[in-house]
């Protein structure tokens, strides 16, 4: 009657460990399912990771490869024109017109007139960047074209410059300003007003610069000449002189000399009669009474 008892509580353990096996089995089981997975994801990720950065160096060197860009912003245009018309004033006018449509101004103008009556005309227009090749091809087509000349010149490492050194100097002031408002003596006030003035002129001349190259940089210079003759062609004529012009160079060069003679005689005429009149009153007056006139004779016994 006791051994059934005895067999009942073993095969209760037995069952109890065996369960807890299992359930240790499955656990194991999911944390290694788990590791596994974790881990796949984690290869997966490293090599998109590896893919992508693969991919970002190629652009990159795609990029350091590519030759830098460089873009001037700040350039002075400068052009001149030389115009054969038919008719200055009306092409003026046109000019103007020009220039004042594409938001420019006219600045100095002179105009002269010739022996023949012909005028010509010298007038210098400022308009914007972004107009002056359309205004340049405008003059252009007013007239027979003698002469053109078009300069740029890149300053963008000076406005660079004076941009950075009125920055500084405007700090500079800021800080001397500071000084003065902790200053206590009068010696120390005086120093720093000096100071403050030397350094507010250092900027005013900056803000100058900086105005003039706005305004040069904004702005295309066109000079424009007009004229009704051709300007070549005079000038060449005026180079080859002929036998009138060498008879009447001769003729001026002969007046000329005389003329500078009779003023040399005009200007030495004074003193040779002052010095006549001493001679004649040397020889009338003084010498006489100088030369020892003759002892008379005795007469003899």
């Amino acid at each position: 009657m006791r051994a059934p008892r005895s067999v009942r509580p073993a095969h209760a353990v037995a069952g109890v460990l065996l369960a807890a096996a299992l359930a240790l089995t499955g656990c194991t089981g999911g944390a290694d399912s788990g590791d596994s997975a974790g881990s796949n994801e984690g290869a997966k990720s490293q090599a998109d990771s590896a893919a992508g950065a693969a991919a970002s160096g190629q652009s990159g060197a795609e990029r350091a490869d590519a030759p830098p860009r460089i873009t001037a912003s700040h350039i002075i245009r400068t052009a001149s024109l030389t115009v054969q018309v038919k008719d200055v004033p009306k092409a003026l006018d046109e000019a103007r017109a020009t220039a004042e449509n594409a938001g420019g101004y006219v600045g100095n103008e002179t105009t002269t007139r010739d022996q023949d009556g012909r005028e010509r005309t010298r007038v210098v227009l400022r308009v914007p960047v972004g107009s002056y090749a359309d205004v340049l091809a405008d003059l252009e087509g007013t007239g027979k074209l003698l002469d053109r000349t078009a300069k740029a010149q890149d300053v963008t490492e000076q406005v660079v410059d004076v941009e950075s050194r009125i920055k500084s100097q405007r700090a500079s002031v800021t800080r001397i300003r500071a000084l003065m408002d902790q200053a206590t003596k009068l010696t120390d006030v005086v120093t720093l007003e000096g100071e403050l003035s030397t350094r507010q002129a250092d900027l005013e001349s900056l803000l100058a610069q900086q105005a003039s190259l706005k305004d040069r940089t904004s702005l295309a210079t066109i000079t424009l000449s007009l004229s009704e003759t051709p300007v070549k062609k005079a000038v060449a004529e005026d180079d080859d002189p002929g036998v009138m012009d060498a008879l009447t160079g001769g003729w001026d060069a002969f007046v000329t000399m005389l003329r500078w003679i009779v003023m040399a005689v005009a200007a030495v005429l004074p003193f040779a009669v002052g010095a006549a009149l001493l001679i004649v009153l040397w020889l009338r007056l003084v010498q006489p009474r100088l030369t020892p006139r003759p002892a008379p004779a005795r007469e003899e016994d």
